[in-house]
């Protein structure tokens, strides 16, 4: 179950996820947030932190466009009942927090580890000597005081560089390079796969997320999340 500070975990993960990804600042509704996102098939998203039947059967009614997600901090079998055809469920996620401390991750030997910062993002990208992709992640940093907050956003391993260490490399670096710019708390949503790892690097998941989108035709792909 949610924990009862939810809608304002949720609130500061919307906020750096919309600088991590470009899209448009969020739309404040009765029951959370509207957010354009402006690609074919992520046209837009609505987020509930605490999702009731009446306001999901709302949405859903009034939607007509393929592309339009749902993110519902809820377990899926509570809330896929309030919906209806045409609505594809995505992996789920898990919205997580970590009280960020300077890191000094070691790079292992054979890899090379390049970071950037741009636009309010910091990227770290790891490839191997001879220049192959290998892993990478992002951070939107969110206020500039310290006591500030940044989102974990778009962590990935290429699946040849798994169970070598290397989601740990990334997701150090960036809970360092967030702290030197003076955050001191991380949020993400985390996928089931990727949550081991953050619990092991510290990570307290507070609530499930589940994802919906929908697409009434059925060849469907589904998008990153």
């Amino acid at each position: 179950m949610p924990d009862s500070g939810i809608s304002e975990l949720v609130r500061m993960w919307i906020s750096g996820w919309v600088v991590s990804r470009g899209s448009s600042d969020p739309i404040d509704e009765p029951w959370g947030w509207t957010i354009d996102v402006g690609q074919p098939k992520h046209v837009a998203r609505h987020v509930l932190p605490e999702p009731s039947e009446a306001d999901v059967r709302k949405i859903v009614a009034a939607t007509s466009a393929p592309g339009t997600w749902l993110k519902l901090f809820a377990e899926e079998q509570a809330v896929l009942p309030w919906v209806g055809p045409g609505w594809r469920s995505d992996s789920p996620g898990f919205l997580m927090t970590c009280p960020l401390v300077p890191e000094r991750p070691e790079v292992p030997a054979g890899h090379t580890l390049t970071r950037w910062t741009r636009g309010g993002v910091s990227r770290v990208l790891v490839r191997t000597r001879d220049g192959h992709f290998a892993a990478r992640g992002q951070i939107a940093h969110v206020g500039s005081r310290v006591g500030a907050h940044v989102v974990v956003d778009q962590v990935e391993t290429a699946a040849e560089h798994r169970r070598k260490g290397l989601g740990g490399l990334v997701m150090r670096t960036l809970q360092s390079t967030a702290y030197e710019a003076g955050a001191r708390t991380g949020l993400l949503v985390g996928t089931p796969d990727g949550r081991a790892l953050y619990s092991a690097l510290g990570w307290t998941a507070h609530s499930p997320m589940t994802s919906l989108w929908y697409e009434p035709s059925a060849d469907v792909s589904r998008s990153p999340r």
